[in-house]
Order: C-alpha cells, then sequence, then structure tokens
C-alpha cells in the first residue's frame, strides 16, 4: 500500500497502482476522503476488504518523507531525517490515538503537510518531534543533543507544557495561546508547523467520543487557529480548519448547507462550465491567455452570510465563485475593465487587493457580475504568483527554493505581542487577541499618507493606537477628513485620520464602550490599572504614615528598606501598594519595621486608634460635611457656622477653597461609638448580576448601604453614587480595593 497516499483536503490527488484518480470539487475535505479511499482502495487491491474505516490514513513511509524533502531540497540531511523519523516512532513507541492509530502517525503526517509546503529541514524534524517533549520520556536537553540548538528551539515553541492541559478551558487556551505568541515571534515557522498540527487533529476529531471535548477543540480552533491561519494568507487552512469546526459547533447547520449542496450538483445542467467558458471566451476576445474555473462557497462562509444577513438559504444568491489567473498584474486589470464591460457589476462590491494588499500579503480583484441580469457571479482575479502566495501566504515564502525568507515578526504580529503584555488575566487575553486575529477590515490613512488596516467599526482612537501606543495614550481629539470629529466616530474606508495629542493626557476608561481593537483595549486597560495602582500606592503611604505614628520609636529609611525586604517586596513602592490594597494588616507592617514592636502593644493601638472628634469645646454640636464625607483616617478641619454648630471638613474638601464665611477651628479624630459615611463613585459593567456582586463585596467587607443612586446609564456602563458606613480611612481602602477587584466593576473612586 506504499503507493497509496490520502489527504483530506478540498483538493487532492490519489495515487493508486495502474492509474491516478483526480478529485477538486469542494464537498467537504473529510467526505470526499471517506468516499474516495474506499473506491481507490477496492480498485487497487480486489483481494483486500473493501469496507475502508473511516478514519483510514495511509502513512508516510520513512524512505518516502525522505524522497519529499529532496525533491524540493536536494541538499537535505538524510541521515539527519532519517534519525528524526526513527526518533519519533521509538519515543511514541506504542501509544495510540483515539482512532486507534499509532500515536506517531500523527507527526508523520504533519511532517508530510510541511512537505506539501516544500518546508527547510529544520522545520520537516521539528513536525516530526513536536510532540515528543509533551507525551514522551524525551527532553528538550535531549531533541538538543540529537538535532541541535535550531530544532530544540523550535521544538520547544510548539509544545504544550504540561501544567497547561490541568488548567481550566479558557486559561489553558490562553496560556497556550500566550506561549505560543512568543514563541512564533522569534521563528515564525513555529507557527506553521502548530496550524498544521492543530489542522490534523482537526481532521481526526471525529474519533474522539466525548462531545463535549470535540466541542471545546473546535471551538478553539474556530475563535484562536483559523483566524491565525487567514492572517498569514494560509486560506487553505483556513477553510478546512472551518469546516470541521462548523461540523462539530453547529452539525444541524452543516448538515442541512451540505445536503443543500449536494441537491444543487445534482440538479446543475452543466451551468458552473457553461459559466466558466462565458468569462473565459469574454476574456480571450481581449487578447488574455487567462485560466477560469469555479468552485462552490465553503459551507461555513455561507452559512456565516445566512445568519449576518438573516437570510433563508434560497436568498443566497452568489453560492458560486469563479477564479481568473493571468500572468502578469497589469492583465488583472485588463481582464477587471472586460468583465465589467461585458457583465453588469454589482455596485459596491469591487475589491482591489491588488494595490492595497491585506496585512497577510493576500492580494487580488474581487467583483461581483450580475450573469443572465438575475445571477450574482462572484470573481476573483490574480496572477499565479499571486494565487500560490494567497492560498498557503506565509508557508509560500518559506519554500525552500526562495531565498527572500522572512526573518522576525510582521506588524500584526508585533501588536500580538504587545497584547500579551498588556493583558492582565487570560481572559483578557483572550479577548483581545481574538479582536486582533479576526478579519473583515477597512483602510484608513494618516495625513502623510500611511495605510493602516483596521476591523470594520474601528473609531480613531483604534487609529491612534494602530499607529503608536503612545499617541493612542496621548489622544485628545481626531480630524477624519479634515473635519473635527467625535472620539468614537466609526471610519470608513479610505478616511484620513489626524490624531490631535497632548503630553498631559491619560487612556480614559469610558472609550472602552467603543473601541474594537484588541490592542486599543489592552493598552487602555492597562493604563487604567496602572493609574490605579498608583492611587491605591498613594493611599498605601498615608496609611503608613498612621502606622508609624504608632510605634515606640522613631522610623528611618533603613528601617523602611529592611521592613520591605522582610515582607517579600522588591520595592518599597510594592509594599506601599499592599497596604493601600489591605493586603497586609497594621500588626503585619509594624512588626515587619521594628520586630517585636506588638508584643506588649495594646490591642486596639495595633490595629488602628479608635476614633472620635478631638478639639471642640464642651457641648458643642458637629456634624460630617455631605460634601466631602471625611472618615477616620482623613486629616480634618472645623467650620464654626452660626446656627448650625461645627462642620468637619476632610482638610482637601473643594468647598474649602470656595471661601468660607466661618471660623476654623483645629480637629482631629479621636473616639467614636458609630461609623462614619464614605461616598463612592462606581461604575459597573450593564449586565446581569453586577449589581448584586456590588452588594457582595460590601457584605464581605462588613459595611452597611445607607444610600444608592443610579447617576448615569450608558451601553456598557451603570455609574451610582453610593454611602456606605466604614470604620476608617483604612476600611474604606479595602472595600475600593475589594471593588476594583472585582470582574463587575469597571471603575471604583472615593467622592
Amino acid at each position: 500500500m506504499s503507493g497509496l497516499r490520502c489527504y483530506a483536503t478540498a483538493s487532492s490527488d490519489f495515487a493508486i497502482p495502474g492509474g491516478e484518480i483526480a478529485f477538486a470539487q469542494s464537498t467537504g475535505p473529510v467526505h470526499v476522503f471517506r468516499q474516495l479511499a474506499n473506491l481507490a482502495i477496492a480498485d487497487a487491491f480486489p483481494l483486500a476488504e473493501t469496507r475502508v474505516a473511516p478514519h483510514i490514513e495511509i502513512m508516510l513511509r520513512q524512505y518516502e518523507l525522505v524522497e519529499r524533502v529532496k525533491e524540493y531540497d536536494p541538499d537535505a540531511d538524510e541521515a539527519l531525517l532519517n534519525r528524526a523519523y526513527v526518533y519519533t516512532v521509538q519515543k511514541h513507541g506504542s501509544q495510540k490515538r483515539a482512532s486507534g492509530d499509532p500515536y506517531f502517525s500523527h507527526p508523520v503526517e504533519v511532517a508530510g503537510l510541511m512537505t506539501d509546503l516544500k518546508l527547510d529541514q529544520e522545520t520537516i524534524i521539528t513536525a516530526l518531534l513536536h510532540d515528543t517533549v509533551e507525551d514522551t520520556l524525551a527532553t528538550i536537553e535531549d531533541v538538543e543533543k540529537n538535532f541541535g540548538p535550531k530544532v530544540a528551539r523550535l521544538v520547544d515553541g510548539v509544545t504544550k507544557l504540561s501544567k497547561i492541559e490541568q488548567m481550566p478551558e479558557d486559561e489553558r487556551a490562553a496560556e497556550n495561546l500566550r506561549k505560543f505568541l512568543l514563541a512564533m515571534s522569534e521563528d515564525l515557522r513555529v507557527l506553521l508547523v502548530k496550524l498544521a498540527d492543530r489542522l490534523h487533529n482537526m481532521r481526526t476529531l471525529h474519533h474522539i467520543k466525548n462531545p463535549d471535548k470535540r466541542r471545546r477543540i473546535a471551538r478553539e480552533t474556530m475563535d484562536i487557529y483559523a483566524p491565525l491561519a487567514e492572517r498569514v494568507g494560509m486560506y487553505e487552512y483556513m477553510r478546512e480548519m472551518q469546516l470541521l469546526a462548523f461540523e462539530q459547533l453547529e452539525p444541524e447547520a452543516y448538515d442541512i448547507i451540505t445536503k443543500r449542496l449536494e441537491q444543487l450538483r445534482q440538479t446543475d445542467t452543466g451551468q458552473v462550465d457553461r459559466i466558466a467558458l462565458d468569462i473565459k471566451q469574454a476574456l480571450s476576445e481581449a487578447g488574455l491567455d487567462v485560466g477560469v474555473w469555479g468552485r462552490e462557497k465553503h459551507p461555513y462562509s455561507i452559512w456565516r452570510k445566512m445568519a449576518e444577513r438573516h437570510l433563508p438559504f434560497e436568498q443566497i444568491s452568489d453560492i458560486m465563485a469563479f477564479r481568473v489567473l493571468t500572468e502578469n498584474p497589469e492583465d488583472c486589470y485588463r481582464a477587471l475593465g472586460k468583465l465589467h464591460r461585458t457583465f453588469q457589476f454589482v455596485p459596491g462590491r469591487f475589491k482591489d487587493y491588488i494595490s492595497t494588499p491585506k496585512n497577510n500579503g493576500y492580494r487580488s480583484l474581487h467583483t461581483t457580475l450580475f450573469y443572465d441580469r438575475s445571477m450574482r457571479v462572484e470573481v476573483q482575479i490574480r496572477t499565479r504568483e499571486m494565487n500560490q502566495t494567497n492560498e498557503f501566504g506565509l508557508a509560500a515564502h518559506w519554500a525552500y527554493k526562495q531565498g527572500d525568507r522572512p526573518d522576525g515578526a510582521v506588524g500584526w504580529l508585533r501588536d500580538l505581542i504587545e497584547i500579551v503584555d498588556a493583558s492582565h488575566d487570560a481572559e483578557e487575553l483572550l479577548e483581545h487577541t481574538k479582536l486582533a486575529i479576526y478579519q473583515d477590515r477597512i483602510f484608513a490613512f494618516t495625513p502623510r499618507g500611511s495605510l493602516f488596516q483596521m476591523p470594520k467599526g474601528a473609531t480613531a482612537v483604534d487609529f491612534a493606537f494602530a499607529v503608536h501606543t503612545d499617541l493612542g495614550a496621548q489622544t485628545v481629539g481626531a480630524k477624519i477628513n479634515g473635519r473635527h470629529m467625535p472620539l468614537r466616530t466609526p471610519l470608513n474606508n479610505g478616511d484620513v485620520v489626524e490624531i490631535i495629542k497632548s503630553g498631559n493626557a491619560q487612556p480614559q476608561l469610558s472609550w472602552l464602550g467603543f473601541v474594537v481593537t484588541g490592542k486599543a483595549r489592552a493598552a487602555i486597560r492597562r493604563a487604567v490599572r496602572m493609574k490605579e495602582r498608583d492611587e491605591v500606592a498613594e493611599i498605601g503611604r498615608k496609611l503608613f504614615d498612621e502606622i508609624v505614628e504608632r510605634l515606640p520609636t522613631k522610623v528611618g529609611k533603613k528601617a523602611i528598606a529592611q521592613a520591605t525586604e522582610r515582607l517579600e517586596f522588591a520595592e518599597v513602592e510594592d509594599m506601599m501598594y499592599a497596604i493601600g490594597s489591605s493586603k497586609l494588616s497594621d500588626r503585619d507592617v509594624m512588626e515587619a519595621i521594628v520586630p517585636g514592636s506588638t508584643a506588649d502593644m495594646p490591642k486596639e493601638l495595633s490595629q488602628g486608634r479608635a476614633i472620635s472628634i478631638k478639639g471642640l469645646p464642651p457641648g458643642v454640636a458637629f456634624e460630617l460635611a455631605q460634601c466631602c464625607h471625611p472618615v477616620p483616617g482623613d486629616r480634618i478641619v472645623g467650620l464654626r457656622i452660626k446656627g448650625v454648630g461645627v462642620q468637619v471638613h476632610a482638610i482637601d474638601c473643594l468647598e474649602l477653597a470656595n471661601g468660607v464665611d466661618a471660623d476654623w477651628v483645629d480637629l482631629s479624630w479621636g473616639e467614636r461609638s458609630r461609623g462614619a459615611i464614605g461616598r463612592l463613585n462606581i461604575v459597573l459593567y450593564n449586565r446581569a448580576g453586577t449589581l448584586a456582586e456590588m452588594a457582595g463585596v460590601f457584605a464581605r467587607n462588613n459595611s452597611n448601604v445607607i444610600n444608592l443612586e443610579l447617576t448615569h446609564r450608558d451601553e456598557p456602563f451603570h455609574t451610582y453614587e453610593v454611602d456606605i458606613e466604614v470604620q476608617d480611612l483604612a476600611h474604606l481602602t479595602r472595600i475600593i480595593s475589594s471593588l476594583r477587584a472585582s470582574d463587575a466593576v469597571a471603575q471604583a473612586d472615593r467622592i
């Protein structure tokens, strides 16, 4: 059976003894494979059992793999390739896949996919070894010893750490993606092997018995790996991944669409051939030597169009797409002109990706024509060289016969790496990365003519962050096509965007309500977190000064440095943040500054000073000002107002700066029998359960809500003004820190 090799791809060649069967109809890769494999094996081996299991794969033999590499790379190290093949077979030993096949068939098939793309021998060896470190006793050191540091680095980039497999679903996917992005930023071949690995796993996904696991893998493929394949221009991989994931995620829709497509094929009276012939004849009359062929659109593409436009299958008019291949770019435009003169074209459906290629290098002209005045026909026009690059994208540049291999990360990959650094947790990383790698783009320009591709719906703020993170952070306004426009204005194709900046500006939390790019969202969230951290650290410094006052000795810089070291913080600022966010108790800080200082200290002193108002004459009434709501721990001052008594204000209250006609009284906190009132401004995400989560934070921190008022309602956010009963400033600080740590809360500040 060495002469038979089966591929589950939309266009596959099967070589069998005595002849060749070629098949190029997009009926669904897995089904093509199953049907044709049965026929081919039955014809080639009449004495063998004719029923072939659906999962059958004729694995590449060792000499076949080496021969395939030597065909395009005569200088390849045959001995090294042989050693890698034997190494993976030995290491995986008797391991089995879910299909029952030997496990080593998987890395061998991944290596076969790499040879289809004519990749260098280091990539082929990496494909053979990519699972050895994860699934066998082999180590990276073993790989480096046997195959060199370059292969070891590539294998390490593709390998999933064992601890990732034990993480929760979203966290595992995020950590997997994080490692993957960082590794491929150093060498893009990591991405190529990983995509081939995922593609082959998707081809055999139906063997996994657990439906939940199948759907999880399919969802991860649809959300991450298929878009990544698209972003590097590997459309063949993208389409097959989407189709196989679609079959698992939407089985009913998949069955309905594939059956309807099959019905259309059965009732087709040669219409596809007739349209292709008419297009070719029209172009021949213009003196153009072109290749033309038609194909059905991808079932997942049809389903997505039905979902987006809320249309039934019968109303999807452009199910067929035709491709025209020319010799050079000039002929592409000549062909476009001839087709537009011969057939009526659909307005608004023309795209020129030759003059302005996609980020992934995709180049083609797209137009939609009316055929016989009613049928819509999509036509793609490109050169043969463009077609090769468009189908295999980045991999086409890595072909061994080409010397100009890409080195380093392309622009969108650099953005992804920046997102990795800016993301706070696994969920955030997944959200931002999905936004960054999905398709559907528009083009916008800087005033100097630099072109930037953005997702549909992108705003001026997204554009600013796309140009540079610092520009986005300093944005205060924007001109779109010369006119001042709101920052939330969505951009259109061809817009010229001028960003107005200020060195004192900072990203605003409200921007999260309208930005759409992962890079912008990650940068805004990071800036907001850093601002909050600075505020918490400042509160921590104030609390630290109060703690020091209760110690029996003076404290110098050396004692503070030693306390920082005892509490295992790298910087004093980290300790102040921990104090401000209530991660350290007063007693812990005292003991770190002066060991043994709290042993004989009264409990109330080590926990915080008792509270009341000192400095008032006996019998004089007082009230805490409603404008600033001071709490024990704030520096305070009294205003003696006729007929009212004494109003207690925080020293930095804005009302004091307005000039008040009253006598000032120097006050301080002492004992107090009931809690003070702190007023907070809290911004909640507008989704179910966030109000309950906020109330839970108050309850867990032993605080009572005195008053709650909804002050502003926006699409993504609800803003509340909340009065809560607190013991002192430290208590209020702990509550604010807990609120900021909650997923329900976008922002929490004291008024």
